[in-house]
């Protein structure tokens, strides 16, 4: 029982064996050579298969077909391609974001001026406090001047407070100035939303961007 069992699996193996070598040997190969001349062999030189091939049974059955490779011009095409596409799609992103914040450029425009509105105003209390330290710096200054007129030593802690209120008024306007060129940039990327939803809505705004003329 045993030994005919054995026989039959070494039976089966042979004959998947075979049958698996008889269809590898059947195997043929058609493509063109560098002549531009059909070729059927059961070999392909590596030159060949670049330029595409069929695999053919032994009958001359197509059983599959390998696309030529691509040539770097069509690869840098298919790669500009998809960078477009990707392009394409972060752009359509953004303008749902757009969308969801604004339906209407006038929207955006009334936006823009509130945040420009709130950073001037920001910028106001610093030139505010500009002019309390500058009010305390002249008095500094004046008694420091009076004690020179009168041939005395000014005191080191008048001049180290002189040379601190300097200090302030010095951050404080670059402050002002770095807030200044905040509110350049954030009104350059409202003004580039603002034309950007004029275009996917259609609709024109009709508020002036400049803040100062829509108060007219």
């Amino acid at each position: 029982m045993m030994n005919r069992l054995t026989r039959f699996s070494i039976a089966v193996s042979a004959v998947a064996t075979l049958t698996i070598a008889t269809v590898a040997e059947a195997r043929m190969y058609r493509y063109m050579d560098e002549n531009g001349q059909v070729v059927i062999s059961n070999t392909i030189p590596q030159e060949a298969s670049k330029r595409g091939y069929d695999i053919l049974s032994k009958n001359g059955r197509v059983i599959e077909t390998i696309d030529p490779e691509p040539t770097d011009e069509e690869i840098a095409a298919r790669e500009a391609q998809e960078r477009q596409q990707a392009r394409e799609k972060r752009q359509r992103e953004l303008d749902r974001k757009l969308l969801e914040r604004f339906s209407h450029p006038d929207e955006a425009v009334r936006a823009m001026h509130r945040k420009i509105r709130e950073l001037q105003g920001l910028n106001q209390l610093k030139r505010g406090n500009i002019s309390v330290i500058d009010n305390q710096l002249d008095n500094e200054q004046s008694r420091a001047a009076n004690l020179e007129r009168s041939g005395r030593d000014i005191p080191q802690a008048t001049l180290e407070k002189i040379r601190r209120l300097e200090s302030q008024i010095r951050d404080i306007e670059r402050e002002i100035n770095a807030q200044n060129a905040d509110i350049k940039a954030l009104q350059n990327r409202f003004e580039e939303d603002i034309e950007r939803l004029e275009e996917i809505t259609g609709e024109k705004r009709t508020i002036p961007l400049d803040p100062d003329e829509a108060k007219k």
